[in-house]
Parts: C-alpha cells; structure tokens; sequence
C-alpha cells in the first residue's frame, strides 16, 4: 500500500491535465464526423451503384427493343416472302392457261393469296371450267383452288 501511496504522490497536476486532455482528444477522436474522403469515397459509392443500375436498365430496355425488332423483321420478311411466292404462283398459273389450246382465248382472272388460287370470269364453256380446274391444279405451290368460273349465258336468236 505504500508503494501505492508513493506513485500517487509522484503523479504531478501538469500529469493528470495531460492524461485527461488526452482522453478528451481520443474521445473526441472516436466521436469525429466523417472525414471528407471518406464522405467522398461514399458519394463515389452512391455514383457507382446507379450508374449500373441505369445501365441495367437500358441493356434490358435495349435488348427489349432487339427482340421487337428481330419479330417485325422476321414477320415482314414472311409476308415478302408470301408475296412473292405468291406471284410466283399467279406468273405460273397465268402462263399454264395461256399455254393450254382450249384455255388461251379464255379471260380468265388469276389471283393468289397464301397459296389459294382464285380463278374468275366468264367462259365460253363448262368444259373450259373444267379443263382450267385442271390446268391449275397440276401447278406447283397451289394449295387451294376456288374456281368462281361462270358460263357466258347464251341469248336466243
């Protein structure tokens, strides 16, 4: 106890001012506010984060947009690719009646719409109806025919 008595007796005024401003400053120290770098490297963070979600969001809205586009492009190009398919099928229907003797001074009208040939107009005869039925069946990529041939009416003399 003595000794005790002895060190508490060396430890001077100037001594416990320094010890408390001391643990004034570390107190001080651990309570202090954010320092400008790390508030900086925090708004760095907040910068960061967003900028990836709006990049997030545009490459979804982007890709989004894509996939619409490809889906027109493949649909316009199956409508052209109709269109033409079916010219192609008028071309060669038009081209096999004027070829055929009994159909070539026919006025037969020739339309095709996805693959169904329409024949319309007014003939001479039901044996011209019939051959054209044939005519047309035989040509390739007809899928359907409607034949809305009609005889010309015979008016008495």
């Amino acid at each position: 106890m003595e000794l005790k008595n002895k060190a508490i007796q060396n430890i001077s005024i100037p001594d416990i001012i320094r010890a408390a401003g001391l643990t004034v400053v570390l107190v001080l120290i651990g309570c202090q506010q954010e320092g400008p770098a790390q508030k900086a490297g925090q708004k760095l963070d907040r910068t960061i984060e967003n900028a990836g979600e709006k990049i997030e969001s545009i490459t979804e809205h982007t890709g989004k947009e894509i996939s619409e586009a490809r889906k027109s492009i493949a649909e316009k190009a199956e409508a052209s690719a109709q269109y033409i398919s079916d010219s192609v099928i008028t071309s060669n229907v038009k081209t096999a009646i004027v070829s055929d003797p009994l159909l070539k001074a026919s006025d037969i009208k020739v339309t095709t719409v996805n693959g169904t040939v329409q024949l319309s107009g007014m003939v001479e005869s039901q044996q011209i109806i019939d051959r054209a039925s044939e005519v047309v069946s035989r040509q390739k990529d007809v899928k359907l025919l409607q034949n809305n041939l009609t005889v010309k009416a015979v008016l008495p003399k």
